[in-house]
């Protein structure tokens, strides 16, 4: 687990360093962009479609169909040595197999942040942060839809961080927090009383201090194909902290003509205090809990609208 931390964090934090722009047109109007002074808005929405179909197929499967839609807006101002940026967005994805099936859900993201800075020097900010995380409908342990395993605020995760933030241009920056409080909150009775997402039972707040690292980086590889990537790592000072809670997400959009886009996202995730179903003697029966580095990817091809 250490070496997959370190691996994300050096190829997160290379990545601008190996992506330099020959162009020199590109890399100023890049520049120009980013220095421009008072409020830059804007954002991106898709939605995205897979479906399945079989008549008479000898090989077997079944019929399916899914949808997914995402919501990516910013709101950033510059002015002086003021720097606040704003990040809010929205996920969510069904999946519906057989004639007979019921709608699954696949995805299902609700993220805010926040954060503001006061220039130190050329490319550091002293910068407090604030986001929170969580997501918008029950979730359920499928094919099983009455063993509920999550809803909304259960979980959620407010963070609030005060540290350093290293930004040498618009497209990178590194957010370090030595003093850094997390709060998980889980309201659900159900869900509380089984002590989910490490709260203790019956409770439904739990409280951790630690260090933060927040690692952005976004790259226009060529006219129609962008790339982003987030990188967020947390330790609890307090309890095992060499157990590193991560959440890596990652973007890669080709614009395939003016409506029409392919998207691909993937998502890791590693807390040690959310369990998993886990099959413990490989009979194919889920039979106990245990702590996963959880992965989840999406490849869709849909409608996207940037502005």
């Amino acid at each position: 687990m250490k070496k997959l931390i370190i691996l994300g964090l050096v190829w997160v934090i290379s990545m601008p360093l190996f992506s330099q722009v020959t162009d020199t047109e590109e890399a100023l109007k890049e520049q120009n962009t980013d220095t421009v002074e008072g409020w830059k808005t804007g954002g991106m929405i898709a939605i995205t479609f897979s479906q399945v179909s079989l008549t008479n197929w000898a090989a077997g499967g079944q019929n399916s169909i899914s949808v997914n839609g995402f919501v990516n807006l910013y709101a950033n101002y510059l002015k002086g040595n003021t720097s606040w940026e704003n990040r809010f967005d929205l996920g969510y994805g069904i999946l519906k197999q057989g004639k007979e099936g019921d709608w699954m859900k696949t995805d299902d993201k609700i993220e805010l942040m926040s954060k503001y800075g006061r220039k130190a020097s050329k490319h550091w900010y002293y910068s407090a942060l604030l986001s929170f995380k969580s997501q918008m409908t029950p979730g359920y342990n499928y094919p099983n839809d009455s063993n509920k395993i999550s809803n909304f605020l259960a979980p959620g995760y407010v963070v609030g961080a005060i540290g350093m933030d290293y930004k040498p241009s618009g497209n990178f920056s590194a957010f370090i927090a030595p003093f850094t409080s997390k709060i998980t909150i889980v309201n659900d009775k159900d869900l509380s009383d089984a002590g989910a997402f490490g709260v203790d039972s019956g409770q439904t707040v739990r409280v951790e201090y630690g260090g933060y690292v927040r690692v952005f980086y976004k790259k226009n590889i060529q006219k129609n194909i962008s790339f982003q990537t987030k990188l967020d790592l947390f330790s609890n000072y307090l309890h095992n902290p060499q157990n590193i809670d991560i959440n890596w997400e990652t973007l890669l959009e080709v614009k395939v003509s003016k409506w029409i886009t392919m998207n691909i996202t993937t998502t890791l995730l590693y807390d040690d205090d959310t369990k998993v179903a886990v099959d413990r003697d490989n009979d194919g029966v889920m039979d106990g809990e245990g702590v996963r580095t959880q992965f989840k990817e999406v490849l869709g091809v849909g409608f996207s609208y940037k502005f």
